[in-house]
């Protein structure tokens, strides 16, 4: 590892390093939601392919988010203790290997034990990255900066629905194993951090001296931590509860062939990026949680037209509008975790408590598959999220928020001419 550790050039300014270690971040999240979102477009071929159920498919996506907080621990630790840089390079090369591999699988068995391999990568990335980046953002910007990282989600979801819409049809045998192929390509974006990144000014103020320090970190803040992983678990219910079988419930309900359930999912993932840049750039103004819960509203009006829609442009509007909320309130989770974080342990307790969240919502996909055979597809959907936003508007509106918060120059007193740049 110590390769990876050579220094970045000196010359180059503190407002550059921001914008670096925000490209950095932003990239690896996009990379690993496609590489997550892919799957959600096979699920039929690979039911064929391996000839299983789909519910075994569908399996496999909760295998990938329940050992994402196995991965939260490992690299946020590691973030902690070591600095930001040389984890994040570690943990895209990880999950990038893993992402090809899965191409490879001559088997169900196989094909799910990488599938797990994988989340341990995916839940490594978000709180890494977020941190690294969080801390390198200006605080007059963090809130749209925020948001533009959270979009990266979205906006690999996209890549994904591209790549099922021209990839995937290129061969029967071989387009699947194709869209795994494309996974190992992150890997090359430990070069640009090797090269570009600056380590975090903050993590070098507050770094702990040992890992147990870390976790004590962690104890003392119990309270509040219990209070984000609750926070996470209801967040992670809307959004992979209104993502993960949006695909197959246009298939399997209103008989969309594969490519017009491709353009939907493009389109309605152009407004997640959308909100989620216009929501957190508004957090800056009103509050992280007003904002939250303006974008909550929003996504719980919407339901009825994304649930329940007769038509193709009835359906593709709802979803549209239903991810431009879902991804609004998302876009300021980055800014908002990090600012409640203590400085010890950012790279560790945000990650870990979004990975818990995922950890506790991972059933969600099963649920509502299991819902859809009862009451029906349309039903199962609306009614679980209409339950879950409603408990998600209450627990925002209980909790607190520091705005604007510090993340250099509280050690002496007064920033340094250096941490006055990085805060722009």
């Amino acid at each position: 590892m110590a390769n990876l550790a050579d220094p970045i050039d000196s010359r180059e300014s503190p407002r550059a390093g921001q914008w670096h270690a925000l490209t950095a971040s932003f990239l690896g999240w996009t990379l690993d939601a496609f590489d997550f979102f892919v799957l959600v477009f096979l699920v039929d071929t690979l039911t064929v392919q391996f000839h299983v159920s789909a519910d075994k498919i569908v399996f496999t996506t909760f295998a990938t988010l329940a050992m994402r907080p196995v991965g939260a621990v490992v690299f946020g630790l590691a973030a902690d203790r070591y600095g930001r840089r040389k984890p994040l390079m570690a943990n895209v090369i990880f999950f990038s290997v893993i992402e090809l591999l899965c191409g490879f699988a001559p088997t169900y068995g196989a094909f799910l034990a990488l599938r797990s391999l994988y989340g341990i990568g995916m839940g490594g990335e978000w709180g890494v990255g977020a941190s690294l980046a969080m801390e390198n953002a200006p605080r007059r910007l963090r809130g749209v900066l925020s948001g533009i990282l959270q979009s990266g989600y979205s906006i690999g979801y996209l890549l994904a629905a591209v790549a099922a819409r021209f990839v995937l049809p290129l061969s029967p045998v071989w387009g699947w194993r194709a869209m795994f192929w494309i996974g190992g390509i992150p890997a090359l974006l430990a070069l640009y951090i090797r090269s570009k990144v600056p380590e975090s000014e903050a993590w070098k103020q507050h770094r702990a001296p040992t890992t147990s320090a870390i976790l004590r970190e962690v104890q003392g803040q119990w309270k509040g931590f219990a209070y984000l992983v609750l926070l996470m678990t209801l967040m992670m219910f809307m959004s992979h509860g209104t993502q993960d079988l949006y695909p197959h419930f246009l298939k399997s309900v209103h008989h969309f062939p594969s490519s017009t359930v491709s353009y939907i999912a493009i389109f309605y993932n152009v407004g997640a990026v959308l909100g989620a840049v216009v929501f957190g750039h508004l957090s800056e103004a009103i509050g992280r949680r007003r904002t939250m819960i303006a974008a909550l509203i929003l996504s719980l009006a919407i339901i009825p037209v994304w649930a329940f829609g007769g038509k193709l442009v009835t359906l593709a509007v709802g979803a549209f509008v239903m991810q431009v909320g879902v991804q609004g309130a998302w876009g300021i989770i980055p800014a908002h975790l990090n600012e409640l974080a203590p400085d010890a342990a950012r790279g560790l307790i945000p990650g870990f408590a979004y990975q818990l969240g995922i950890l506790f919502a991972a059933p969600v996909n099963i649920i509502e598959f299991w819902l859809s055979r009862k009451i029906g597809y349309a039903w199962a959907l609306a009614s679980f999220e209409v339950i879950n936003i409603v408990l998600l508007i209450i627990t925002v509106s209980a909790g607190k928020e520091n705005k604007g918060r510090s993340f250099v120059g509280q050690i002496a007193g007064s920033a340094t001419p250096k941490e006055a740049a990085l805060d722009g």
